[in-house]
């Protein structure tokens, strides 16, 4: 699968997040949603079209800023990511 193909198919998790979730599926669809677009913006730059490294590259890039997040909000991050990724293999 190519990049913009997995781009395509988990970010409509993000506005669904936005129409039916509580105020922390909010928070962390805000908070990842910017990460992952910097991820994506910064893989295309990088002429990068393999899926396989979204996830990595994501996850390193919420690493970096842990330490701005509780641990709740960590965890309602964690979960989103793994939602994400479920999707992506569906």
């Amino acid at each position: 699968m190519q990049l913009q193909q997995l781009v395509d198919k988990v970010e409509p998790l993000f506005d669904e997040a936005v129409v039916d979730g509580d105020d922390d599926e909010l928070f962390a669809s805000g908070y990842l949603r910017g990460h992952f677009d910097l991820v994506v913006a910064q893989l295309e730059m990088a002429g990068e079209s393999d899926a396989e490294k979204l996830f990595p590259a994501l996850q390193a890039a919420v690493s970096q800023t842990r330490h701005e997040l509780t641990p709740a909000d960590q965890a309602h991050i964690d979960n989103l990511i793994q939602r994400l990724q479920a999707r992506a293999a569906a």
